[in-house]
């Protein structure tokens, strides 16, 4: 397994859930749930199985010897078993914030969205706010996804900023959302 310098703990979990240092096995079922969902991502083209092996290589293989990495992705495990993966991607240190990004297996979204989602961000807070100490963390979504919204503010997440008309789909302009939560036990560093 790799491990992140920059955190003390590499396994977080809840109940059989848990978040690793994203596994490099993962990387194909990865690249499945990207190309499937790209709708809401920003890829900008399906991805091709020398695509992930080049960011895998050249990307996340240095992530994990970084004192300050820009972003710490994790496998979502049930048990052992990969079911998504996600992070804390644009990670500014100095303003101690980071974007949260999660997909899961697209099979398990129909029935279980929303109770992987509040998993997830369970688990990311742990990494976010217990072990990094960082005191904002925030979603950036398009407005394509309307069960997201309402699971984030089920869980205490601000809805912060709309930012109108800021991406264009298929020639129609849509909003990004942004959803925010606070490290409420955050103490100036």
């Amino acid at each position: 397994m790799n491990f992140y310098k920059v955190l003390n703990n590499q396994k977080f979990s809840i109940d059989n859930y848990s978040i690793v240092p994203i596994r490099y096995g993962d990387r194909l079922s990865i690249l499945k749930w990207r190309n499937e969902q790209i709708y809401h991502l920003r890829q900008e083209k399906l991805l091709t199985e020398n695509d992930q092996e080049n960011y895998f290589k050249n990307i996340v293989n240095k992530l994990f010897n970084q004192d300050k990495p820009s972003q710490l992705l994790f496998s979502f495990l049930k048990g052992e078993t990969c079911i998504g993966y996600g992070g804390l991607v644009h990670v500014n240190w100095v303003d101690r914030n980071a974007e949260v990004s999660f997909i899961m297996n697209t099979e398990l979204e129909s029935e279980f969205f929303s109770m992987h989602w509040k998993i997830f961000l369970g688990l990311i807070e742990q990494v976010a706010f217990k072990d990094l100490q960082l005191f904002k963390i925030f979603t950036y979504a398009f407005d394509l996804r309307p069960k997201l919204y309402s699971i984030l503010e089920e869980e205490s997440w601000l809805k912060e900023a709309v930012l109108k008309k800021h991406f264009c789909l298929h020639g129609n302009f849509k909003d990004i959302i942004i959803h925010s939560k606070f490290n409420l036990d955050f103490h100036d560093l």
